[in-house]
């Protein structure tokens, strides 16, 4: 089986991308702006449920029932569909997925397809593969298809083209559709991708999506979006085929009913989505009469197997962490070098995929909890990023050279002294002697080495003079003490 997250192999270490997006002052301000202004929409409309917190835990129950029974639910999900006139295929690896996807466009003539926003099929890459066979894809998301026009790649799980303004999008435009005369209005930009999309709406006869949910017991898909792009994509072909993550299932409908609550606040701030499209199956003389849905793994029955992972798979691509995330908002989401973004992305990629190619991006946080916080359905990211962090050193220590490491051998030092009072505190009389020569000021602001990592950012306090144990001894010897 062959796993493949988007461009994550190839993509650099997340601590050198970080750097390269930092310089990026436009890039800041772009990021900021568009957090802030999701974040304060989010909370005004999530402190209107007064039953919020119950809401989330609820979402956290059925998804995690839902992954205990997987098997059976995927199932029932297949049974439902091909009773009601679909094609349920399945997908083991980004590889296979494209074949068949492929195989089925050109079993039905097409040489075009229009797509509903997925990133499903960002992760394995189809558009790259369907262009390689002389498959055009056209995206109708407006975000998606301002990245398609200028080669870009997304940036954020929701609003994959966070990163431009409005001024970046005009020049775009104005190059890519040919319009000179074209306003930096958001009224102007949306008419102008309105007209750019509207023939492929009318001409182009097979539709491309992903999903929110699938239902296990009707075995109906759901889409949300706020554009009616998806809602266009969705009708008019004649042919519809979706691409579906295993660990999108929901049981029933009135589970479904939980999360059309907390995705849409937690997502973009909205007390509800503005379209909600849902279809199961063919309906004669309605809509699409040959509906096609893959069913893709790619590496998530692995994360299924690991007991703290798991909850990953709780995820529904609300995207407040990234939002909420301090080291997200600094960097942009091209530093993550993979489709998913921000923290979810840092315990989604390396788990996807080998850790080979991703070791960095568990250590691409903070650990502050912010994501944890604001995660609809409690998914305890910091817990899954420490559990990551480990098999990272474990799996250096395989190898002579990470044995050798300055930091391995560091941190082993430090697990040796730590282990024993009289160790810790004869390794603080040494450190208390030895660091005089880099205080100045009564601050250590300078570090040799790999010390000096600390300091490049910030000041340190000296080691006291006194520790907490010598001055807890002098204090019991106080007889009024």
């Amino acid at each position: 089986m062959t796993v493949r997250i988007g461009w994550s192999a190839t993509a650099p270490d997340f601590q050198d991308a970080a750097k390269v997006s930092l310089e990026n002052a436009q890039l800041r301000r772009n990021v900021k702006y568009a957090t802030d202004v999701i974040r304060a929409k989010r909370a005004k409309v999530v402190n209107e449920v007064p039953d919020w917190e119950q809401l989330c835990q609820a979402g956290s129950a059925i998804k995690a029932h839902t992954l205990r029974h997987l098997d059976c639910y995927l199932l029932q999900f297949e049974e439902n569909l091909t009773r009601a006139g679909g094609h349920v295929h399945w997908a083991r690896d980004a590889d296979e997925a494209n074949q068949i996807i492929r195989g089925l466009i050109e079993q039905y003539g097409g040489k075009e397809i229009i797509k509903v926003k997925t990133m499903t099929s960002d992760e394995v890459q189809l558009n790259r593969d369907l262009e390689a066979h002389q498959i055009t894809p056209y995206e109708t998301d407006l975000a998606d298809l301002i990245l398609q026009l200028s080669q870009d790649k997304p940036s954020h799980i929701v609003v994959p083209a966070l990163h431009k303004n409005r001024f970046e999008v005009r020049e775009l435009f104005k190059e890519k559709m040919k319009l000179p005369d074209l306003g930096d209005q958001p009224t102007d930009l949306t008419d102008a991708a309105r007209r750019y999309l509207r023939q492929k709406f009318l001409s182009v006869k097979i539709g491309f999506s992903g999903a929110n949910f699938a239902v296990a017991e009707t075995g109906s898909l759901v889409v949300v979006e706020s554009e009616g792009n998806g809602r266009m994509c969705l009708t008019l072909p004649d042919v519809l085929i979706s691409l579906v993550g295993i660990e999108k299932i929901v049981p029933t409908f009135q589970d479904l009913e939980v999360f059309l609550q907390l995705l849409p606040r937690s997502a973009t701030g909205e007390r509800m989505n503005p379209y909600t499209s849902m279809w199961t199956g063919v309906a004669p003389g309605d809509g699409p009469q040959a509906v096609h849905v893959v069913l893709l793994d790619n590496g998530r029955t692995e994360v299924h197997a690991d007991p703290i992972g798991r909850q990953t798979l709780h995820c529904i691509r609300c995207a407040a962490c990234l939002n909420a995330c301090p080291v997200y908002r600094q960097t942009g989401g091209h530093a993550y070098g993979s489709v998913y973004q921000g923290p979810i992305g840092a315990i989604v990629t390396p788990q996807l995929q080998s850790m080979e190619h991703s070791q960095s991006l568990p250590y691409a946080s903070s650990l502050c909890g912010a994501c944890y916080e604001v995660c609809p359905v409690k998914i305890n990211i910091p817990e899954v990023l420490i559990h990551l962090r480990g098999k990272v050193v474990r799996e250096k220590r395989k190898h002579l050279g990470g044995k050798l490491d300055p930091e391995n051998l560091g941190m082993q030092a430090m697990s040796y002294i730590f282990a024993d009072a009289k160790r810790l505190e004869a390794a603080q009389r040494m450190a208390r002697f030895g660091q005089w020569p880099f205080v100045h000021k009564d601050m250590i602001s300078k570090l040799p080495g790999m010390l000096g990592g600390w300091t490049q950012a910030r000041d340190l306090r000296p080691i006291p003079r006194q520790s907490f144990r010598q001055w807890w001894r002098k204090r019991e010897r106080k007889p009024n003490a």
